[in-house]
């Protein structure tokens, strides 16, 4: 539709038709069949009014689709098409690797690629906005929804973002393709940083520590295009951000030019008054008004308050038609008005749903963002055993130097879990879902026993559990069955030459409302852990996880420790191959794992502070614990490989940068190992001085090397002045002159060796 004809339908609409429009129900408001538009007391809103809101939540399907949008525009007076949004947020009906664990990748090609498949998958099925990418840095593994970001890393976090809002959107601006997902990047701002790590909890931080960290992100969202923003939940500087005006307006809309859509997050309006900022709906809806929020997800506040508010004079007509206005532009983006059911296709979305490609888009994003932790002795890779072989050879030649797996037993709560996927793979197959063990019996000449050993959560570890077996959402095993499931692993593992114990967090403890105090392994598992230990020859540990968790009595037990997080829906054929060599696992941490909780928030790129401890000096005044190490179990960036690397020393083409000039920073990266392998060499850089303190190195950069057993490359950085600017002492972003140090390496425990000045002429 032209611009000038949509004009000409904004003024048109009456006042109810146009709040209509910034309202979003719940799919459980529009039946199941698309024939009941019934009022729901729960939200107070009238018939009328429901019959023109403009969004609903979380309804997919073509036919779903379909039935809701008819049904809906019969009995619409506006006849404006409903738009689609839904939490698609690692994949559709092919899951990916959690977004915590793409970060592992250190490939943001990667995840535009998944977004885009994502895209064409659930497009088909209806969807038209999705609810992301998750722009929120984290540092503090207490948080549940640790598993929705990607890291903590702020440049990182920034190139990811970006990547996958282009990978949904790929194809949106066409005109007339029913292509691309809106983006919609959440949560504005900083939800990522609860004190205490405990969800919906205060967030409280400096401006220069908001624009500099957590603000980066979101910005890179913007720059890439996305079509809206969702506020967060949480507080910024005392003011929640649903309401408010210097985080929405001066921020987002003025100094970023943002001109899409705002959006809340559930029911966040009504929650101002919770918060205790609004005395009562119509107060709080006036405070998100004026804050430019368009969209009031899943709450009577707008369609109960906002014609009484224009009426009154709290607010006007324009500030009402600005927020339709930009729904209404989005609607036409989507081509809506020409093609309600856009992209709704059942055959399609049958085609596309689970097909081959996206099945093995996803074991190869798996292989990248698993961590090799521990691997002692070079266990692995394992091979089969020669006479084995002979029945038939596994997908790749076994290297040399592997080690034969013999008899081999799969023991643990995750061998055979096919829900292992995190809380936010809604609408995603878990019937699909390759196991471990599933896996294991699809690979010729492999022979292997299995028991799960233990359950993967006991009532004392979660505090719902017992309510959740109550309501039949969870077994709880008899006692009977956990004395024969202990008994036979312990059995299984006296008998074999390999025990592969697959442990994890289980996926109930993560996501949204997952907040933990203890990050060590639920239930019977770390006691698992130590009777198989005692009687197995060698223990693999294969671990799934939503966040990093504490795993210093698994590193000292496992004889090669692989974290998978939660791998998809491809996650067993992706971990047989690592283990067996056919693939080798490339992840790189994404998030520092501690060593204890009592070191959250943990953060590689923190300040040195007036008193840095050096980790040898005796002396209590310095910034220490007096029970454990400053420094990480795993530093960020961290991951072995089956190949190893070899740095040379770095080489700078100048030891002066001035203004409009670039350096450039080289090192050459060898395999040493037997094997080839792709090397993640790191750049990061310390501003020794400035107006403000600085933090001990920052990552600045990223290379993935190829290399072939003995090879040697180059890695070459190009350093710019842009690259080194900050918020100064007076707020302002801008790079200051003085001496920078340099280090290339493989994780974020480099030495920096090397140093250049900036220059102001």
């Amino acid at each position: 539709m032209k611009e000038e004809k949509l004009r000409e339908l904004l003024s048109s609409l009456t006042v109810t038709e146009k709040i209509g429009q910034l309202i979003q129900v719940p799919g459980n408001m529009l039946n199941a069949e698309g024939q009941e538009l019934g009022v729901r007391d729960e939200l107070g809103i009238g018939e009328e009014l429901l019959r023109n809101v403009g969004s609903t939540l979380n309804v997919v399907g073509a036919g779903q689709v379909r039935r809701v949008q008819e049904e809906y525009l019969k009995r619409s007076s506006a006849k404006i098409p409903l738009m689609f949004m839904a939490d698609i947020i690692y994949g559709f009906r092919t899951v990916y690797p959690i977004p915590l664990a793409l970060g592992c990748s250190f490939e943001p090609e990667l995840l535009r690629r998944l977004c885009e498949a994502t895209a064409r998958e659930s497009t088909a099925a209806g969807a038209q906005v999705t609810f992301s990418p998750m722009g929120d840095l984290v540092r503090d593994a207490r948080w549940g929804r640790c598993l929705e970001s990607t890291g903590e890393d702020p440049h990182m976090n920034a190139a990811y973002v970006r990547a996958m809002v282009e990978g949904f959107q790929e194809g949106l601006s066409e005109e007339g393709a029913a292509r691309g997902l809106a983006s919609c990047v959440k949560h504005f701002a900083a939800y990522g940083a609860p004190e205490g790590g405990r969800d919906y909890n205060t967030v409280d931080m400096s401006e220069r520590r908001l624009r500099q960290d957590y603000l980066p992100s979101y910005r890179a969202g913007v720059e890439a295009g996305c079509e809206m923003i969702m506020t967060s939940f949480n507080t910024v500087d005392g003011i929640p951000s649903t309401g408010n005006r210097w985080l929405m307006k001066d921020v987002l809309r003025k100094e970023w030019g943002f001109e899409g859509v705002v959006i809340t997050d559930y029911a966040a309006i009504a929650e101002l008054i919770t918060h205790g900022v609004a005395a009562d709906q119509k107060e709080a809806s006036q405070l998100a008004m004026e804050a430019d929020v368009d969209i009031d997800m899943c709450t009577g506040c707008y369609g109960g308050s906002l014609e009484e508010l224009i009426r009154e004079g709290r607010l006007t007509m324009e500030q009402l038609d600005a927020a339709v206005w930009r729904v209404l532009r989005l609607k036409n983006k989507l081509g809506l008005f020409e093609d309600p059911f856009r992209g709704a296709d059942a055959a399609e979305e049958e085609r596309l749903s689970l097909c081959a490609d996206f099945r093995a888009l996803s074991r190869e994003a798996a292989v990248k963002c698993s961590v090799l932790l521990e691997n002692k002795d070079g266990l692995l890779p394992l091979s089969l055993d020669a006479e084995k072989r002979k029945a038939g050879e596994p997908e790749a030649p076994a290297a040399e130097d592997a080690k034969a797996a013999g008899r081999v037993a799969l023991i643990g709560p995750f061998v055979d879990r096919k829900d292992a996927l995190g809380m936010w793979a809604i609408h995603g197959d878990k019937n699909a879902v390759v196991t471990i063990r599933e896996a294991f019996a699809e690979m010729p000449g492999l022979s292997f026993d299995w028991t799960e050993g233990c359950e993967a959560l006991l009532p004392e570890d979660y505090t719902d559990l017992t309510a959740l077996s109550q309501s039949g959402e969870r077994e709880l095993w008899s006692e009977e069955r956990r004395e024969k499931e202990w008994s036979r692993a312990l059995v299984l593992a006296g008998e074999a030459d390999t025990v592969i114990l697959a442990l994890g967090e289980d996926p109930v403890q993560g996501g949204e409302g997952g907040s933990r105090t203890r990050l060590t392994l639920p239930g019977d598992q770390m006691k698992l852990l130590y009777e198989v230990k005692k009687r197995a020859a060698r223990v693999i540990v294969v671990l799934f996880a939503g966040r990093p968790l504490v795993l210093n009595e698994v590193k000292e037990l496992a004889d090669a420790l692989l974290l998978v997080w939660y791998p998809g829906t491809e996650g067993g054929a992706a971990i047989r191959d690592m283990l067996f060599g056919v693939s080798e696992p490339q992840g790189r941490l994404s998030m520092s794992l501690p060593r204890s909780e009592g070191q959250l928030p943990l953060y590689y790129n923190h300040f040195s502070t007036g008193r840095p401890y050096d980790g040898k000096t005796v002396n209590r005044f310095f910034s220490r614990y007096t029970d454990c190490p400053n420094t990480p179990l795993y530093p960020y960036g961290y991951g072995l490989s089956y190949h190893s690397a070899a740095y040379g020393p770095v080489r700078l083409s100048a030891s002066v940068l001035g203004p409009g000039e670039s350096i450039t920073a080289a090192v050459d990266v060898t395999n040493t190992g037997s094997r080839d392998g792709v090397e993640t060499v790191q750049l990061y850089v310390r501003d020794v001085t400035g107006s403000v303190v600085r933090p001990v190195k920052e990552l600045k950069d990223v290379q993935k090397l190829f290399l072939k057993a003995g090879e040697t490359k180059q890695a070459a950085f190009v350093i710019t002045e842009e690259m080194l600017r900050f918020y100064g002492r007076d707020l302002r972003y801008r790079s200051e002159p003085g001496r920078f140090l340099l280090g290339i390496g493989p994780d974020s425990s480099v030495r920096l060796d090397a140093e250049f000045t900036l220059t102001e002429k």
